[in-house]
């Protein structure tokens, strides 16, 4: 049964005319919605004509983050009374959780690239969401650049929405065309803004490391929060580790203590995104991902320690790195938005008032400060080469591309002479991986056997806890006899990337070792 109370408690409710219309008479839209105005869930429910009067159409949206999709479907799957798989589904990379008569799919928009490039009219959807596309993933840019290509060149009756959760959508609207502009009104109350600033200086984040004093701070007015203010405390961390140190001194807390980030198990994003139980107070824990893609209700305080996690070049090895930045002025907003969502709040902030104008005004954009060699066998894929051709807010940096071209033509994936993508590259896109690690995949599954390559490249692909060490074979070990969370994805993972490499030729097995090969560490 639907939860009709439910959808209409969602503000967007009274801009869905207006966003009709916009797609009726231009095909393309930007919505702009606040975090919690029914942007991500309502909307694609409507659209699909599985609520209201509207025809029936196959959705698809576009989500910057597993976490995000699976959230999503299941809210709206709940909406409808419906388990996930009926009407509303999702696929992220290594699951899919879509049934016969699905008419809304989740996806990552690596995903949905992934689709792209496979089936660039993508037969059967009529309409795609891209979803908090101001967060200015690359992912995200590369693909409303495709899609922005396929109206224009084959499915001029394809339908396009940008949503965003802040109002800065000229940009959005004229990459899409002149696209109409949505704004939703959401409903939000007063927050009060308690500056709180450690007490002595604390070092500026290097790399991937934060000073273990701000984060005992940070746990320090969480405390704060708990005694001063009701309702429950979300905090933002920058990380998976920042968020395990923050939770080991809150042990014994006046309140339960939630972990929220893209490697948390299911049933523990499913219990944080339900709300509290019994009127037990909460704190959650929490990276970027709850600042606008995941609702948590109950939230009357925000805690911000001020940092986030952006993506940067490590040249060293020559691959995308993450590293610890301060949050920009436009994330703080959002942040401390989520203390009043519901009710009046409070958001205390991690460094002194002084700072704060001193921060950058907006997040960077990935394409900006990011590793391109994924972006350029995109671009080469899709048949232009220097993407000079595509629809992107920021052009890519002339060197970043240039070096990124070097990799691809290092390992085989484009013609030296004229950039086009070649055989082994499309081979290496399609893998679903960085091209150097779907290389090595490539390379090193005719020497040591498809399993035992996967295995180690899934090791790469995702850093383990840090209780699994630094050492690579020690890692390995740990992970096949793991019984966690991060080891469950491993097996996941492994076993995609085992099926995604071609059959080995007799020359192949020829080098092969004769010993069994998953029997020994990646270093024997």
């Amino acid at each position: 049964m639907i939860r009709t109370d439910e959808l209409q408690r969602l503000p967007v409710g009274d801009a869905l005319p207006a966003l009709r219309g916009a797609l009726d008479d231009h095909g393309v839209a930007v919505l702009c919605a606040p975090p919690g105005t029914g942007k991500t869930t309502l909307v694609p429910l409507v659209l699909a004509g599985l609520v209201g009067d509207a025809p029936v159409r196959r959705v698809v949206v576009a989500e910057p983050r597993r976490i995000a999709a699976r959230a999503a479907a299941r809210r709206m799957a709940w909406l409808l009374g419906e388990k996930v798989g009926e009407s509303v589904g999702y696929t992220v990379r290594g699951e899919r959780v879509v049934g016969r008569h699905t008419r809304v799919e989740v996806v990552t928009t690596g995903v949905l690239l992934q689709r792209l490039q496979r089936d660039q009219e993508l037969a059967g959807v009529d309409l795609v969401v891209i979803d908090e596309c101001h967060e200015r993933h690359l992912d995200a840019d590369t693909v409303a650049a495709f899609l922005v290509d396929v109206r224009a060149a084959l499915r001029p009756e394809l339908r396009l929405v940008a949503a965003s959760a802040t109002t800065d959508a000229q940009g959005w609207a004229r990459l899409l065309g002149d696209a109409p502009v949505v704004e939703a009104e959401g409903v939000s109350h007063p927050v009060e803004v308690v500056w709180a600033p450690p007490a002595r200086p604390v070092r500026p984040p290097h790399g991937m490391r934060v000073d273990p004093a701000l984060l005992t701070h940070v746990a320090a007015t969480v405390r704060r929060a708990l005694a001063e203010r009701g309702g429950d405390v979300l905090c933002f961390l920058p990380g998976v580790g920042e968020i395990a140190r923050v939770a080991g001194q809150l042990g014994d807390a006046p309140a339960e203590v939630l972990q929220v980030h893209g490697r948390a198990p299911a049933a523990v994003q499913d219990a944080v995104l339900a709300g509290s139980a019994g009127g037990a107070r909460r704190v959650v824990l929490a990276t970027s991902v709850a600042e606008s893609s995941l609702t948590v209700p109950g939230v009357r305080v925000v805690v911000d320690s001020g940092l986030a996690r952006e993506p940067r070049v490590d040249h060293a090895r020559g691959l995308s790195a993450l590293a610890t930045v301060r949050a920009a002025q436009a994330a703080g907003r959002q942040r401390a938005g989520r203390a009043g969502r519901e009710a009046p709040g409070a958001v205390y902030r991690c460094w002194a008032e002084a700072e704060d104008g001193r921060l950058p005004r907006f997040p960077s954009p990935e394409i900006k400060v990011a590793d391109l060699t994924a972006f350029a066998l995109q671009a080469a894929c899709w048949g232009d080469p220097d993407a000079s051709g595509l629809a992107l807010l920021d052009a890519p940096p002339g060197g970043a591309m240039a070096a990124a071209r070097g990799v691809l033509t290092a390992i085989g994936a484009v013609d030296a002479g004229t950039g086009r993508v070649t055989e082994r590259g499309t081979r290496l896109a399609r893998m679903g991986l960085h091209p150097r690690l779907a290389r090595a995949l490539l390379d090193a599954a005719p020497v040591v056997g498809a399993r035992r390559a996967a295995e180690v490249v899934a090791l790469l692909s995702e850093e383990p806890p840090r209780a699994y060490g630094d050492d690579l074979a020690a890692a390995w070990r740990e992970a096949r006899r793991g019984g966690d969370a991060y080891a469950a994805r491993w097996r996941t993972e492994a076993r995609r990337l085992t099926s995604s490499v071609p059959a080995p030729s007799a020359r192949d097995l020829a080098r092969r070792p004769t010993h069994d090969p998953a029997s020994s560490p990646p270093d024997a």
